[in-house]
């Protein structure tokens, strides 16, 4: 049976100041940047205390509040490295891991993180900035220039290990990106989506394309020239 795709049409895709557009694949949760991120003594500031009261209220001890305070500072500290550096979107990824060989019930389940972010660049046509993206990687990095319908978009794709931090195991991480130059020549987006499920880099390069295919830098809720919808 053929069934047809459901779309599900996010509040922000009639933001009269948005400046791209794109669709994430079901199993992404947005992170509410804005909302974990307030400025101090604003109403969203406000809003998050009372988002977060009862959850410290419901901790069985002060251990547990403090640990859950703590927590929650550095992932606002790791979400302000993020958005001091261009990202104006995040998301994290969990799917199922249902294609393994002779697997019926499912595997264990897999994570991602794709952000988006802005880099300013110097004024010059699409493609020379898109090819421009790329040429100051690694040798080991594999790139691809392809034309979509938002325009020419750079691929790269990289593995690497980090650097070693107390406490968490050094395991590969792939990063998937796509440097799409806006029309106005001054500037780039970069999907980045990045996940430690190696043995799934197939699965998950195609994930960002799709994802890069489905971007537009106009407005889809935007009336058609004419008037018509």
């Amino acid at each position: 049976m053929t069934t047809a795709p459901h779309f599900t049409v996010a509040d922000s895709a009639g933001d009269p100041d948005a400046v791209i557009w794109f669709a994430e694949p079901a199993g992404f949760t947005a992170v509410p940047l804005d909302a974990l991120l307030p400025d101090p003594d604003s109403l969203a500031s406000d809003d998050l205390r009372a988002a977060v009261e009862p959850l410290l209220r419901a901790a069985p001890d002060a251990f547990v509040r403090r640990r859950f305070i703590d927590e929650l500072s550095q992932g606002q500290h790791l979400l302000g490295a993020l958005r001091e550096e261009g990202t104006v979107h995040c998301s994290i990824g969990l799917h199922r891991d249902d294609v393994g060989e002779g697997d019926t019930s499912g595997g264990p389940p897999l994570l991602s993180f794709f952000t988006v972010s802005w880099r300013s660049t110097a004024v010059a046509s699409r493609a020379a900035t898109a090819a421009r993206a790329v040429s100051g990687l690694g040798a080991g990095a594999c790139v691809e220039y392809v034309e979509l319908p938002c325009g020419p978009v750079t691929f790269s794709e990289d593995l690497s290990l980090p650097r070693a931090v107390e406490g968490v195991p050094r395991v590969p991480l792939v990063q998937f990106r796509a440097y799409l130059p806006h029309p106005d020549c001054r500037r780039l987006a970069v999907f980045t989506l990045s996940t430690a499920a190696v043995g799934h880099r197939e699965q998950y390069r195609a994930i960002l394309r799709r994802i890069a295919s489905l971007t537009s830098f106009d407005g889809p809720l935007r009336p058609a020239p004419g008037g018509r919808a």
